[in-house]
C-alpha cells in the first residue's frame, strides 16, 4: 500500500494504481477497496492459471510421447496378432493331425502290426507242436528200429508194417514242415512291416515334436507381446487420466475467469455509475457556490448602497426594535414579496430551464436504480442461501457416495486378493472434500506407495475400484473384454467369484481365454474353426445354489 500511495500521490508520477489486495489508489484522491473480499485472488489464480497451462503443456507433451511410443508399437502389435492368427491355424492344424493320425493308414497298420504279432505268436506255438510231434516221431522210429533188429524173426511183416507206417509219418513231417516253412515266411514278412511301420512312426513323432516346439516358442512370444501391449495400455491410461483432470482444471479455471471478468464488468459498470454521480454533485456544489457568491455579491452591493446597514445590522431579529421581524408589518411583507417576485422573475431569465429538468430526469435515474440495487441485493442473498443448502446436499451427497464406494472397494479387492485390504480415505489434514488416495495393506501392513505393487496387483486394483463405483447404482447389463489377460488362473477364479457375490442382480458377458472365468460362467459360447469355417458352440452349465 505505501508503494501504491507514493507512484500514485508523487507529483513527478501521478499514476493510478492497486495493490495485490485489490485498493485503488487514484492520483485525484479517490481511494477504492478494503471492504471487498476477493479482490486479490483474481491475480493469484491468473498465476495458478498460468502454472496450469505450464503443466498442461508438459501433459501434452507426455502425450505427444506416448502416442509416439503406442505409434511404434503398433507394427509390432500387428506382428502379434498375426503370430496369434499363425499360432490359431497351427494349433487348429495340430487338432485335425490328432484326428487324421488317429484314421491315417499309418495307424491302421499298426493296428495290423498288433495282429500279425498275435498271429505270429499262435504260429510258433503252433511251430512248436509240429516241432515237438516231428521228434516224437524220430523217437518211434527209433524205437521201431531197434525192435525191427530185435525181432528178426518176424523181420519182413513188421518191416512192412513198419515202412508203411513211417510213409506216413514221413508224410506228416513233410506237411508239418511245409507249414512251418510257410509260417517262418509269413513272420519275416510282418516283422518287416512291423520294422517300416516303426520307422515312420518315428519320423511323424520327430515332426510332432518339432511342432510342439514352434508351437511353445510362439506361445511365449504371444505372452510377451501381450505383457508389453498392457504396460503400453496402463501407462496410455495413466497418462489420459492425467489429461483428463487437468482437462477439468482448465474448465474450472475458465469458468473463474469468466465469472472475474463479469464482476469485472459489474464493477466498471458501478464505477461510471457513481463518477456520474459524482459529476451530478459536483454540479450542483458548483450550482450552490454560484448562487453563494450571487448573494454575497447583492449583499454587498446592499451594504454599499444602504450605509445604516452597516451601523444597524446588530439590531437585525431583536425584539423591541424597528427590526424585529416577528412583528413586523404585512403591507412590508407584500412590498418585500413583490419585490421578491420580481427579483425571481428576473433570475428566471437567467436560469437554464433544461437543466433542471435534466436533474429531475436523472434524480428519478438513480432512485429507479437505487430499487433495482436493493431487488438485486435481495435476490443475491437468496441465491447465496440456495447455494449454501446446495452444497450441504452436495457434501452429503459425496460423503454417503465414499462411505458405500469405500466398503464395496475394499471388500471386492479382499475378494480378488485374499489376505489383503484397501480403502479410499483423505490425504492427512484433509477432508474428503479436498481428494482421496488409495491405500493398501498386504497382512495388515499398509504399503507406503502403489509403485510398491506389481503389474498384476495394480490391474486388480483398478478393476475393483471401477467395479465398486459401478456397484454404487448397478447396471442390468456389464461387458468385460479379457479383464483377465495379464492375471494369474486363481485370481481370474477370484473375479468369477466375485462377480457372483456382488453383482448377484446384474448379468455379465465376459470375453476370456482362461478356463477359471469358464468356471464361474453360466453359458458359455465357443468359437473354434471347423474346416476353415468360424464356428460358435453354446454350452449351458450345470445349475448351481446361488
Amino acid at each position: 500500500m505505501d508503494a501504491a500511495k507514493e507512484i500514485a500521490f508523487n507529483r513527478e508520477i501521478r499514476t493510478p494504481s492497486v495493490t495485490v489486495d485489490g485498493d485503488i489508489f487514484q492520483p485525484s484522491g479517490l481511494l477504492t477497496g478494503g471492504s471487498r473480499k476477493g479482490g486479490g485472488d483474481l491475480l493469484r489464480q491468473l498465476h495458478e492459471l498460468a502454472n496450469a497451462e505450464s503443466d498442461l503443456l508438459l501433459h501434452q507433451r507426455k502425450l505427444s510421447e506416448i502416442e509416439a511410443k503406442i505409434t511404434e508399437l503398433l507394427p509390432r502389435h500387428k506382428k502379434f496378432m498375426e503370430l496369434k492368427k499363425h499360432l490359431e491355424l497351427k494349433q487348429y492344424d495340430l487338432s485335425l493331425f490328432q484326428g487324421r493320425a488317429e484314421q491315417n493308414e499309418h495307424h491302421k497298420l499298426g493296428e495290423l502290426v498288433k495282429k500279425i504279432e498275435q498271429e505270429l505268436e499262435e504260429a510258433n506255438s503252433i511251430a512248436k507242436e509240429k516241432q515237438n510231434l516231428y521228434e516224437e516221431c524220430v523217437s518211434t522210429v527209433s524205437m521201431l528200429e531197434k525192435s525191427i533188429r530185435e525181432h528178426d524173426n518176424n523181420r519182413e511183416g513188421r518191416l512192412k508194417d513198419l515202412e508203411k507206417k513211417i510213409k506216413a509219418m514221413k508224410a506228416q513231417v513233410q506237411l508239418a514242415s511245409k507249414d512251418l516253412k510257410g509260417h517262418e515266411n509269413e513272420k519275416q514278412r510282418l516283422i518287416m512291416e512291423q520294422e517300416a511301420v516303426i520307422k515312420e512312426r518315428a519320423s511323424l513323432e520327430s515332426q510332432l515334436g518339432s511342432l510342439r516346439m514352434q508351437i511353445n516358442h510362439l506361445n511365449l512370444e504371444v505372452e510377451e507381446q501381450k505383457s508389453k501391449v498392457a504396460s503400453v495400455r496402463n501407462t496410455h491410461d495413466e497418462a489420459h487420466s492425467e489429461l483428463e483432470l487437468i482437462r477439468l482444471k482448465m474448465k474450472e479455471c475458465d469458468s473463474q475467469i469468466n465469472s472475474f471478468l463479469k464482476e469485472q464488468q459489474k464493477l466498471q459498470q458501478k464505477v461510471s455509475e457513481t463518477k456520474l454521480e459524482r459529476k451530478k454533485l459536483e454540479n450542483e456544489v458548483k450550482r450552490m457556490e454560484m448562487q453563494q457568491k450571487d448573494c454575497s455579491t447583492k449583499v454587498d452591493k446592499l451594504i454599499e448602497k444602504h450605509a445604516w446597514i452597516a451601523s444597524e445590522k446588530q439590531l437585525f431579529g431583536r425584539s423591541g426594535t424597528d427590526y424585529d421581524f416577528m412583528s413586523r408589518d404585512p403591507k412590508k411583507a407584500r412590498e418585500e414579496l413583490e419585490k421578491l417576485q420580481a427579483e425571481q422573475s428576473g433570475l428566471e431569465k437567467r436560469v437554464n430551464k433544461k437543466v433542471m429538468a435534466m436533474f429531475e430526469k436523472a434524480e428519478d435515474e438513480y432512485n429507479d436504480l437505487m430499487s433495482k440495487k436493493n431487488i438485486i441485493e435481495n435476490d443475491k442473498s437468496k441465491i447465496k442461501k440456495v447455494i449454501e443448502e446446495l452444497d450441504e446436499k452436495k457434501k452429503e451427497t459425496l460423503k454417503v457416495t465414499w462411505v458405500k464406494v469405500n466398503s464395496d472397494f475394499g471388500s471386492i479387492f479382499s475378494t480378488l486378493l485374499p489376505g489383503t485390504t484397501a480403502k479410499l480415505e483423505p490425504p492427512e489434514g484433509c477432508s474428503f472434500l479436498d481428494g482421496l488416495e488409495v491405500r493398501v495393506a498386504f497382512g495388515g501392513v499398509w504399503k507406503q506407495s502403489l509403485s510398491e505393487l506389481s503389474g498384476g496387483q495394480r490391474s486388480l486394483l483398478a478393476l475393483s475400484l471401477i467395479l465398486a463405483l459401478l456397484l454404487f447404482k448397478p447396471a442390468p447389463l456389464y461387458i468385460l473384454d479379457e479383464v483377465d489377460a495379464a492375471l494369474d488362473l486363481s485370481h481370474t477364479q477370484n473375479i468369477g467369484r466375485m462377480i457372483k457375490a456382488h453383482f448377484p442382480h446384474s448379468q455379465f458377458i465376459v470375453v476370456s481365454l482362461k478356463e477359471g472365468m469358464f468356471n464361474n460362467a453360466n453359458v458359455l459360447f465357443r468359437t473354434k474353426f471347423v474346416d476353415g469355417v468360424s464356428t460358435v458352440q453354446r454350452t449351458v452349465a450345470a445349475k448351481q445354489n446361488k
